[in-house]
């Protein structure tokens, strides 16, 4: 099981409002780390959707390259050039 970390975050005006808003009765959750850990999780998956998009778009683009533009390269090649 993964360790578990405490954090403390302060929110005033707008942003503490906002967050009493959408917790407890009225709100969409029961309390404020669920509600953090939903923003977070769906943070995660937004930078990890946008990493794969461009990812796609590089290979669409890769593939969409006429033959002849392709070249050999052996593996320490690659790497080399995608250290720089």
């Amino acid at each position: 099981m993964a360790d578990t970390t405490t954090m403390t975050v302060r929110l005033s005006g707008m942003l503490s409002e906002f967050v009493a808003e959408n917790v407890g009765e009225n709100g969409a959750y029961e309390n404020v780390s669920e509600y953090i850990r939903d923003l977070i999780r769906r943070d995660k998956e937004r930078v990890e959707r946008e990493a794969f998009d461009r990812l796609k778009a590089e290979l669409t683009h890769a593939f969409a390259a006429p033959e002849e533009t392709y070249k050999p390269l052996a593996a320490a090649e690659v790497i080399t050039r995608n250290r720089s």
